[in-house]
């Protein structure tokens, strides 16, 4: 059973972040709030400035449609196998269902050819268009629909005015972004608020489209449910294309699936860490940070769980994102991208927010893009490796990359980094940094081999041997238990990745010793931290709740040692902690259920799928490949 969440009583200012839904038409995203609010929005895609932003400041813009006077629903639900979400509401006199989604169109590009979109076209494309269906099932229920756009993060008001000859359709601009608002209610303007109030009786209905680009919205209620349906079918039929196993824990991996799909942005590929930036990983705390962007590191175990459930054009299309930024470094490889390959990320603060339930500051971009990581060389590598192996091909683009990303991990392995969590603090020599070189020198060779290479092959696995016996030589403690960093005590559950990358084998007295260590020892309540506070120097004095994603690598990490209760008894404990819709932050407050963090998080859910296929494959083997 679900914890109870603090923070979640009526009336309060900010919804729990688990009570969001998530919509997406893989351009933009949408969060739900459990009033009817679209809270968050940002147009034209996903890490452009908010249109919609209330998460973070209620004055930032919202946009509303429901019941009058009713702000707590009976029930929240996604159409099964979509990202089509549908709220139901009970009143004094009656029922009302409303139904919201990002549409999804056919490829819309027949006579002209896209500026966005780099990767191969498919059958379907965003409409750019947000739809809200209203529909009185029983009695009747007075609808309100309140539209209060602020542009550019909160800073720029909306100004509305009508179209056409009636009240159903109005335009408002603002910082570049054209919106119209198209309805069968009938809308007025108070201020910068688009608003509109009618009676439902039982059987009927009302649409409201929301639309910003040159695609139309729907003009009638009936062609905006022929466009509806075809939204639900669209994911379906996805959905469809995947490989589930007949297993109870089916429907979390699907929405996982659907969840990393909707982080996906088509034109380019690259998955977004998260749909948010600032929500927080401590109440009202300062680790507040922008996740609209795509990790390098998050690509092995990305390409890995699309593989893994069938969605190899997923896969294939990250992989590509990830070689077009590869190819465009030359020199040094950034740990992070925008959505669309650029470099620059500059952090800035919006002061003018108040965050979300006061936790300040409010960051957009993410200075974390110039920091020194030396995981990168051996995520990109070990993609590369991951989609030859489906092919045992290695084609002359991909060798290049190949060569200069060891070639780059073999000259900086024996310096200090700054992590895999990115602490500000001191750079050290993190174990897992150390790791994620071996994983470059060792995926290398082999790919070198595959190559006819043996030169190189030779060099680079001389090289991986070299970093293997350095991390053995200085990475563990007097248990033989492998700390965070050289010559350090303290515990990370980065550690957790040296058996899922393959670097000892499960086997391993110190493998075991590591995962039983931060088990006991890195864990509140079951629930893994990355490491503690404490004892690590990360730039901050605030606490922080523990990591999902490290939780489910201790699942994973439990099944490889032979711990296989423990590890369905953590698993199940983790799928309770699901938010309502199955969608997961970045953070877990052990001791009350809340999540912190943004959200919905891509690490969380690929770590997920990782461990759920992890404790169904040690209860019925398959023949299924490792993450090494």
């Amino acid at each position: 059973m679900r914890p109870k969440v603090a923070g979640g009583r009526a009336g309060d200012p900010f919804a729990p972040i688990a009570d969001f839904g998530f919509l997406s038409d893989c351009e933009t995203t949408a969060l739900v709030a459990p009033s009817g609010n679209i809270e968050w929005m940002c147009l034209p895609r996903m890490d452009s400035p908010s249109v919609f932003g209330s998460i973070l400041d209620r004055d930032a813009g919202y946009f509303r449609v429901g019941p009058a006077g009713v702000e707590v629903p009976a029930a929240q639900r996604y159409i099964p196998g979509t990202m089509v979400m549908e709220t139901t509401w009970w009143v004094h006199g009656g029922w009302l269902v409303v139904t919201d989604a990002l549409l999804m169109g056919p490829w819309h590009h027949e006579t002209e050819r896209s500026h966005t979109h780099r990767r191969a076209p498919t059958d379907y494309d965003a409409d750019h268009v947000l739809l809200r269906m209203v529909r009185c099932v029983n009695g009747q229920v007075q609808v309100r629909l309140d539209c209060m756009p602020v542009f550019d993060y909160g800073q720029t008001p909306a100004r509305w005015e009508h179209t056409g000859s009636g009240y159903h359709e109005a335009v408002a601009r603002g910082n570049g972004v054209g919106l119209r608002l198209t309805t069968d209610m009938n809308v007025g303007f108070e201020g910068s608020l688009a608003t509109s109030r009618t009676l439902l009786k039982q059987g009927e209905s009302r649409f409201v489209a929301l639309s910003w680009s040159e695609h139309a919205a729907p003009s009638s209620w009936e062609e905006a449910q022929d466009r509806l349906v075809w939204t639900v079918h669209h994911w379906q039929h996805w959905l469809d294309r995947g490989r589930f196993p007949d297993h109870p824990w089916r429907s979390h991996l699907q929405r996982s699936a659907l969840t990393l799909k909707g982080l996906t942005f088509a034109p380019s590929g690259a998955v977004a860490a998260a749909a948010t930036t600032s929500l927080p990983e401590t109440p009202g705390g300062d680790r507040n940070w922008d996740y609209r962007y795509t990790w390098i590191r998050d690509s092995t175990m990305a390409l890995w769980a699309f593989y893994t459930l069938g969605y190899d054009w997923e896969a294939n299309d990250f992989f590509y994102f990830i070689t077009d930024v590869a190819e465009a470094a030359e020199g040094k490889l950034q740990i992070m991208y925008g959505l669309d390959g650029r470099e620059e990320l500059p952090e800035s603060t919006l002061d003018h927010l108040t965050g979300y339930d006061n936790a300040r500051p409010v960051r957009i971009g993410n200075e974390a893009y110039m920091q020194a990581q030396h995981d990168v060389w051996g995520a990109i590598i070990g993609s590369i490796y991951l989609f030859v192996r489906k092919r045992d091909r290695l084609d002359d683009r991909l060798w290049k990359i190949v060569v200069k990303q060891v070639e780059d991990a073999l000259a900086n392995w024996r310096t200090p980094d700054c992590g895999m969590w990115e602490v500000r603090g001191e750079p050290q020599h993190f174990t897992s940094s150390k790791v994620f070189c071996w994983v470059a020198a060792d995926r290398g060779a082999r790919l070198a081999r595959i190559r006819g290479d043996q030169e190189r092959a030779r060099r680079w696995q001389a090289a991986a041997d070299e970093i293997h016996a350095d991390v053995l030589a200085n990475a563990l403690d007097e248990r033989g238990v492998f700390t965070a960093h050289y010559g350090a005590t303290a515990l990370d559950a980065s550690a957790l990745l040296i058996p899922l990358l393959g670097f000892l084998p499960a086997d391993d007295k110190r493998v075991r010793e590591t995962v039983l260590a931060i088990a006991d020892e890195l864990s509140e309540d079951d629930l893994v931290l990355r490491y503690r506070a404490a004892e690590t120097d990360d730039g901050f004095e605030s606490d922080e709740g523990t990591f999902t994603i490290c939780s489910f690598w201790l699942v994973s990490t439990l099944v490889m040692v032979g711990e296989l209760e423990r590890a369905r008894a953590l698993c199940e404990k983790l799928l309770s902690y699901a938010s309502p819709l199955q969608l997961y932050a970045e953070e877990i407050d052990p001791h009350t259920g809340r999540h912190l963090g943004n959200f919905p998080q891509a690490f969380t859910h690929l770590a997920l799928i990782n461990a759920v296929m992890q404790v169904i494959r040690a209860e019925n083997p398959t023949d299924q490949p490792p993450l090494a």
